[in-house]
């Protein structure tokens, strides 16, 4: 290689250097072609490019790009992944790819210009990626409005109900059913000249009784001259007897 093509080559991984949000640091050993290829892929996704670099070049970029603390991370092949996009992602397909191939043995790196070590990627690669939280976010943010707007709509719903009932009750002024109570009186009047019927014919079934009696009066009257002319007979045939 040309010293004019090193020399461009040093700038082009200072540049992404400086660029990244996050440098993961690995040891390539083992990963093919199409691997490579493959992961080179899924990195995307993440706005993350993967690059073998020599390690005598990466060394003079790191200088010139000012991120000094990846210098010993190169010793033996050395791959780094530049990520500009969701660094969680990024981690997760490094993670997930080596599982899966047994390679990729992540070396070091740098996030948010500090230092992360073996232990802190793999947390990080554990993580749920920025799809995954964005979408818990907007679940969190919308659930207690949903249970507001179902509140609200129970309350009305409620609301409403008992507006009809009282309305059915009579309750709400301006409302027909009130004047009810006062109808009621003028049916009454209308219906009291006919109650006196029963009493009128009371006197008509005493006046129909009372001949009766007559009747039987007359009756002992006329009996009376009978019982007159035997108590005649009597006093005569005493009398005649004296």
């Amino acid at each position: 290689m040309r010293k004019e093509d090193k020399a461009a080559l040093v700038d082009q991984i200072a540049d992404r250097l400086g660029e990244a949000e996050a440098i993961f640091a690995v040891d390539y050993r083992g990963i093919s072609v199409p691997q490579a290829a493959e992961l080179r892929a899924k990195l995307a996704e993440a706005d993350a490019t993967f690059r073998v670099v020599k390690n005598r070049l990466a060394k003079r970029a790191v200088d010139r790009a000012g991120t000094a603390e990846l210098d010993q991370l190169f010793e033996g092949p050395t791959a780094l992944a530049f990520v500009k996009g969701d660094a969680v992602t990024a981690a997760k397909t490094i993670a997930t790819f080596g599982r899966q191939h047994d390679i990729l043995e992540y070396k070091g790196g740098l996030m948010d210009g500090a230092p992360l070590d073996v232990e802190q990627f793999k947390a990080i690669a554990r993580l749920p990626g920025l799809d995954v939280l964005r979408g818990q976010l907007v679940g969190v943010v919308a659930s207690p409005l949903t249970g507001l707007t179902r509140g609200l709509a129970s309350m009305l719903s409620g609301l409403a109900v008992a507006l009809g009932q009282i309305a059915e009750q009579g309750m709400v002024g301006g409302e027909a059913e009130p004047e009810a109570p006062a109808e009621a009186p003028l049916e009454e009047p209308a219906e009291e000249p006919a109650a006196p019927e029963p009493q009128a014919s009371e006197p008509e079934t005493e006046q129909a009784t009372e001949p009766d009696a007559s009747e039987e009066t007359e009756s002992d009257e006329e009996e009376s001259p009978e019982e007159s002319g035997a108590d005649g007979e009597d006093s005569e045939r005493v009398s005649e007897e004296n």
